[in-house]
């Protein structure tokens, strides 16, 4: 049976030393670092939740370049958040915690960007906030490097700065639900799948960008990731 159109492209995020990984799903943890949970009005610690973004928010930047983001519709006040991104290379469902590392391919610095006036105002509603995090060019992502290249990443730095400025500052060792624990939360909720990225959550810091910002992204042991709103 013919298709009606011509499908888009695969997603697919360069890899450290060659070879390309494709996405399937992007699954993203809120709240995941106490002070940021705190200051976006939670109490610190609570049990993990989870959203996902489609496929077309990737924006994928290789080693040493910078990528470019449009500053997006509707919203008067775009957010920056700093995430370690965690790439599957096999997937499963009830995963323990104690087995999740099995599962991980690589890791990379990835952004989530949010309009976050529009998440504001679908909180007060009670309205699902996909229209604040799930919108196109809302996850840009540097080069994945494999677990094998780096080892399991459970410390080390991870920071953001906006025009040389540092605006986020912590410690992977500060997250409330490890990469391990979340891989386990998530798989009881879904059947994961190679070529998932997971956001893991972001520090305390967030703030607005606007258009001729750069940000440069930082987790340690990983490349750096640079990206300019146009």
């Amino acid at each position: 049976m013919s298709l009606v159109f011509t499908p888009a492209p695969a997603v697919t995020v360069p890899v450290a030393g060659g070879g390309t990984y494709p996405v399937h799903r992007i699954y993203c943890v809120g709240r995941n670092y106490a002070e940021h949970a705190i200051e976006m009005g939670g109490s610190g610690r609570e049990p993990p939740f989870f959203f996902l973004k489609p496929t077309d928010a990737v924006v994928a930047v290789p080693a040493g370049e910078t990528g470019k983001i449009d500053y997006p519709s509707l919203t008067k006040n775009l957010h920056h958040e700093i995430e370690l991104v965690v790439a599957l290379g096999v997937g499963g469902r009830d995963i323990r915690a104690a087995d999740a590392v099995r599962h991980i391919w690589g890791y990379a610095v990835g952004l989530d960007m949010t309009r976050r006036d529009l998440q504001n105002d679908m909180k007060k509603q009670g309205r699902p906030w996909c229209i604040g995090k799930g919108f196109e060019q809302s996850a840009p992502i540097g080069p994945i490097v494999p677990i094998a290249s780096t080892g399991e990443l459970t410390t080390g730095a991870i920071s953001l700065s906006v025009n040389g400025q540092v605006r986020q500052n912590a410690d992977l060792k500060d997250l409330i639900w490890n990469v391990n624990e979340t891989i386990e939360h998530l798989s009881a909720a879904w059947t994961l799948q190679p070529g998932d990225l997971i956001y893991s959550g972001t520090p305390a810091g967030v703030a607005a960008v606007v258009s001729g910002d750069v940000m440069e992204g930082r987790v340690a042991g990983l490349p750096m990731l640079r990206v300019a709103v146009r």
